[in-house]
């Protein structure tokens, strides 16, 4: 479960949750469960059937069955679908995505949900603004290459690739200081990533393509989530977006869309961030001062070669003062 504390708008709030909490759906958690199912019987029978299928359409199921998973392995950090976090990390081993351990991950993003460093850079491992020190200390192309990433087409074609080499880079320096945890992961994962690689040959399914062909593209579309995902801003509460995504987004995504709602309420899972947003909307938007889109198309349209401001962080401008 994820250590992160709960901030509700109220009591009325707190009373309305514990409610939902104890309600046979959320008990069962049957919806997560139903999803771990799906993606995995969907990722491998994909691989199973794919000549039947076609290289193409199986292709795009594969893409859509690894974007998911990546989408469960963040609802299994956070305490889902049992209360037994290594139960839940057995769920998501496997590196059907390729690139992250999942310990390496989950360490990061539960850093992540410390609310009061959101977005800081020295302190938020998934923070997309630099120092104000490591800014300047950036060459000029590559500020060039940061703002190419902060457009939206930069997010999809380039942020993976770089999110790549960083974490390549961490894993070398792990085991050249002899980061006795970090390195474990990197084994397991290792180890694990070589039976994923023996059934995608067993299936007679080209590793390379997967790799280039699947788990890149899957990359890809997380990142259209985590666009402009959150933004520096005086009030901690205010720095997660709400973005009122389509139902095909939203199901792909796990309601992460509701962003500000899961970094309130952490432990709240995915299937009731909906219903815990549309019960307190309009507090919601004044929580988070207005930091609401309606759907990804949005970003689109305003950042699809215009970069957004994510840069040196302000706060890291008054901490060098």
């Amino acid at each position: 479960m994820a250590k992160s504390s709960a901030v509700y708008l109220d009591e009325q709030q707190r009373a309305a949750v514990r409610r939902l909490s104890r309600s046979w759906l959320w008990r069962s958690e049957l919806p997560t469960w139903l999803v771990i199912a799906t993606v995995y019987g969907g990722w491998l029978g994909t691989l199973a059937h794919w000549k039947m299928l076609g290289l193409l359409p199986a292709t795009a199921l594969l893409i859509l069955f690894t974007t998911w998973y990546l989408s469960v392995q963040h609802e299994l950090i956070h305490g889902h679908p049992t209360r037994w976090a290594w139960f839940n990390q057995l769920l998501g081993l496997m590196p059907l995505a390729v690139w992250y351990p999942y310990g390496i991950y989950s360490d990061s993003h539960l850093a992540h949900h410390r609310t009061h460093l959101l977005t800081l850079p020295e302190d938020d491992p998934e923070s997309y603004y630099f120092s104000t020190q490591h800014w300047h200390r950036l060459t000029r192309w590559q500020r060039k290459l940061i703002q190419l990433r902060n457009t939206f087409a930069g997010r999809l074609l380039l942020a993976p690739a770089l999110d790549i080499v960083h974490l390549l880079a961490g894993m070398v320096a792990a085991f050249r200081v002899r980061q006795g945890k970090t390195m474990l992961m990197w084994l397991v994962h290792g180890a694990l990533l070589v039976v994923t690689f023996a059934w995608i040959s067993h299936c007679e399914f080209s590793v390379i393509w997967f790799v280039l062909a699947v788990s890149y593209p899957a990359l890809a579309i997380t990142k259209v989530r985590s666009f402009l995902e959150h933004r520096a801003a005086d009030d901690p509460l205010a720095r997660s977006v709400i973005n009122e995504a389509a139902w095909p987004w939203r199901l792909l995504f796990l309601n992460l869309n509701y962003h500000s709602v899961h970094h309130d309420l952490p432990a709240v899972p995915w299937y009731g961030l909906r219903t815990v947003y549309l019960r307190d909307k309009a507090a919601y938007q004044q929580r988070n001062s207005g930091f609401l889109v309606r759907g990804y198309s949005e970003w689109l349209r305003q950042f699809f070669f215009t970069p957004v401001e994510v840069n040196a962080h302000p706060a890291s401008k008054v901490r060098s003062e």
